[in-house]
């Protein structure tokens, strides 16, 4: 009995705000690092894409507003069937291929303004985030225990979310290039072009993972394929994501072309403004996990996204873009603390086995809602309707909240019953 109290007292004492991320594997630690250039790559892309197809490349925002949708709608019909063949056939493989043709349709729409062509790369874009997702989350959790959950999927979090910070600083590139002689929308194509390149060179990375040991070659029928035994859970998690998605569609992904109407600032502005933002929702993700050991890993979700609401009521309120942009760096903040305790908590639930599937039906009922909202959200704001998303977006907030709290107040992950 002594020896066991020594040990829990020692443990409480390591149970620091770093001691998390102790310990983990060589191969997550290689996953982590993989994903740090296609996101870089996709942090410009998903930040500039409404600016550069309207402003830079003169397309219409009703237009902008249909590839936006169409890539979630991609993702969303990719994502579950992804999902599953990761299971099948393998999670890593599934990741290369996803991020091979993530990067290249990067580099098409740099070289194209032909609105057939731009369809069809951001379908395989949306199918190839799919792919990337699906497989991305379901292998970190097969490479770590159940106890360093949490802290790999904050740490992958946090190399995201800088990541994201540092494609969105990119943008600023396009200044440097024009003072070399190059003009805006060609300073804008040099720079996709790169970073496109960039995310393939990730490639490479990913090769020295291993393939996934939990594979269902053996089951060929669909209802074998689909996650039955975690369809409770996975029910109600994604319809509280779902709803959540819905209302971050009519604002995050169109930020510089809401900072556009709203005060007039550019993407070259904007852009590093944005990655600010990114940088400091990375820092954010860091005491996540020692948040979840300390309130519990749902209380500590819920807390932090509600907090958040507070902020995107008042983002377009401020008067102007640097007020806004503060407010709108603290709702970030807090609603993207929990991101990673979210990802953590899902693949702690569902059976090892169901992993692939689960993220794939998660992505899936993300990005729909989030595509279809964005639609709504660029019409409104380009009818000069700049506050209502926001407004509207806090009440999808809240009500994805108050659901998430009725459905899971009373679970507790593996690790916390394994600590009692």
């Amino acid at each position: 009995m002594k020896n066991n109290s020594n040990k829990r007292q020692t443990d409480s004492q390591k149970s620091t705000l770093f001691s998390h991320y102790r310990g983990l594997s060589k191969e997550t630690k290689y996953l982590i690092i993989s994903l740090i250039l296609p996101s870089v790559a996709f942090g410009m892309f998903f930040t500039d894409i409404s600016y550069f197809l309207t402003v830079v490349q003169g397309l219409s925002s009703e237009f902008m507003g249909i590839i936006i949708t169409t890539m979630g709608v991609s993702a969303f019909v990719g994502s579950i069937p992804l999902g599953i063949a990761a299971d099948k056939y393998g999670k890593r493989k599934t990741l290369i291929i996803g991020n091979i043709v993530a990067s290249l349709a990067i580099i098409v729409f740099a070289l194209s303004t032909n609105p057939i062509i731009l369809i069809i790369a951001v379908l395989l874009e949306g199918i190839s985030e799919a792919a990337s997702l699906a497989s991305a989350s379901s292998l970190l959790a097969e490479k770590c225990e159940n106890i360093q959950r949490n802290g790999a999927f904050a740490l992958y979090g946090f190399a995201q979310s800088l990541a994201f910070g540092v494609g969105s600083f990119t943008l600023s590139g396009v200044s440097i290039f024009e003072s070399f002689g190059f003009n805006n929308q060609t300073s804008h194509l040099i720079l996709y072009i790169i970073l496109g390149f960039l995310g393939l060179f990730s490639t490479l990375l990913m090769l020295k993972i291993k393939e996934s040991k939990i594979l269902k070659h053996k089951k060929t029928k669909l209802r074998n394929l689909l996650p039955v035994k975690s369809k409770n859970v996975i029910a109600k998690y994604v319809t509280t994501s779902a709803i959540i998605a819905f209302g971050a569609g009519m604002v995050v992904p169109l930020m510089t072309y809401w900072l556009k109407l709203q005060y007039g600032v550019s993407d070259a502005v904007s852009g590093p403004i944005l990655g600010i933002s990114s940088i400091i929702i990375a820092l954010s993700i860091l005491p996540s996990p020692y948040l979840a050991k300390k309130l519990g890993t749902v209380r500590a979700i819920v807390l932090t996204q509600a907090a958040s609401i507070i902020f995107l009521i008042t983002t377009p309120l401020q008067p102007n873009y640097i007020l806004a942009s503060a407010v709108y760096t603290t709702r970030a903040f807090l609603m993207n603390m929990a991101t990673p305790l979210a990802q953590s908590m899902i693949m702690g639930l569902v059976t090892e086995d169901e992993r692939g599937a689960a993220s794939g039906i998660n992505v899936a009922l993300w990005r729909l809602p989030n595509a279809l909202s964005t639609t709504v959200g660029a019409s409104l704001m380009g009818a000069g309707f700049l506050g209502e998303p926001f407004f509207i977006s806090s009440i999808f907030y809240s009500g994805s909240i108050i659901l998430f709290w009725l459905f899971f107040n009373k679970t507790k992950m593996p690790e916390e019953i394994s600590c009692e």
